[in-house]
């Protein structure tokens, strides 16, 4: 291949693009987040689309660090599964492969006040 000076040559290097969440995805996670405020657990979100992974991310309070870490890792689908919850310290509470399933784990009776 011969080239002119000053030239380089094109390679056809894939570029990874972000991951990001779908309208029903997102339309999902909104809804959560909207039941959690209206409880009085959540106060602020953070929508990140990296590399590898698309994050929504929630907080008792903005200065925080995330409370819960909503994870969608399409790499990991034929494996434990694309979406994860990560808990404060990194804990990884609920993995699955169906992301309704895996927002189960915020059902209203964890967050009762035991009495």
């Amino acid at each position: 291949m011969a080239l002119e000076s000053g030239s380089t040559p094109t390679s056809h290097v894939r570029v990874p693009q972000s991951v990001y969440f779908d309208r029903r995805e997102l339309n999902q996670l909104l809804r959560l987040y909207g039941r959690m405020v209206a409880a009085g657990h959540w106060r602020d979100y953070a929508i990140d689309g990296l590399r590898d992974a698309a994050v929504f991310s929630v907080f008792r309070r903005a200065s925080e660090a995330p409370y819960y870490r909503i994870e969608k890792r399409p790499a990991l689908a034929g494996r434990q599964g694309a979406w994860s919850i990560h808990a404060h310290g990194g804990l990884i509470v609920r993995r699955g492969h169906d992301l309704a399933h895996v927002l189960s784990f915020f059902d209203r009776r964890r967050f009762e006040v035991v009495r």
